[in-house]
């Protein structure tokens, strides 16, 4: 099976988001793209299974578990086929039924992603002391992603930030992860986030793009504009540009191949 290493939401290599992409030609069962994924143990497997002309099927694994949606395994996957074929535009069905259009603008790749709302909700102290947050200025839920968003007001803390994991899993349970987010203080970008995500994959994402479907949407309200500059500022960093339209969000980014081989599965 073809299979590659795809360092997404960035143009260096060893920085972004590092996903594995599988090109699938004959049919997998769940248990064995999980023992991949586990396997390669980066924190998103893809796997692409063309069904038509530019249109394929596509499937994300965690080392844990499947999830139905992934920004920058979406990103890697688009970046090896316009690399390896001659499509302009790509469409993935995901596993909910989801259709996610790609095409290419700007220099960049430019994925379609549904939007989603948060509502208003609380984090027990315990939750906050093991992501070391001292005061949230905003909480809020994603219930569709299964996510709990914190405003915080610093971008330097938000750097800083060391999480206790075991503590983290301990203090809240049922979600999928945890976004932190500040305000950028300067106009290079509009905001700065951090995802961590111990109870459904690693301890954290090092550029995570899935959130957008409801990140972009909240800095879109707070700060009166649809196209908005991101950095999270993990380790490896990464950046990208979203677009709030009327019923989606548009983000480009970009992706430097680094592996290519074959998975003897």
């Amino acid at each position: 099976m073809k299979t590659y290493f795809v360092d997404s939401f960035t143009n260096q290599k060893f920085k972004g988001n590092p996903a594995a992409v599988c090109i699938v030609k004959q049919k997998l069962d769940s248990a064995t793209m999980q023992s991949i994924a586990t396997e390669i143990g980066f924190s998103e497997t893809a796997f692409i299974r063309p069904q038509a002309e530019g249109f394929y099927g596509i499937r994300f694994y965690t080392p844990k578990q499947e999830i139905p949606l992934c920004g920058h395994a979406t990103l890697a996957s688009s970046k090896i086929l316009f690399d390896t074929t001659s499509l302009e535009e790509i469409s993935f069905l995901n596993t909910e039924g989801v259709e996610l259009q790609i095409t290419k603008r700007e220099g960049k790749i430019v994925m379609q992603f549904p939007v989603y709302d948060t509502q208003e909700t609380e984090v027990p102290q315990p939750m906050l002391d093991a992501l070391g947050i001292v005061e949230a200025l905003d909480c809020r839920y994603s219930p569709k992603n299964k996510i709990i968003l914190l405003q915080i007001a610093d971008t330097a803390r938000l750097a800083r930030l060391r999480p206790d994991f075991p503590a983290l899993v301990a203090s809240y349970s049922g979600i999928n992860g945890v976004l932190i987010t500040a305000r950028s203080p300067d106009d290079e970008f509009d905001f700065h986030y951090r995802y961590f995500w111990p109870w459904a994959g690693t301890n954290e994402d090092p550029v995570t793009g899935g959130v957008q479907t409801f990140l972009t949407k909240y800095w879109a309200l707070k700060l009166n504009k649809s196209r908005l500059r991101a950095f999270q500022s993990s380790h490896r960093t990464g950046m990208m540009t979203t677009e709030l339209l009327a019923d989606k969000v548009l983000i480009y980014g970009e992706a430097v191949v680094t592996f290519e081989g074959q998975f003897k599965a």
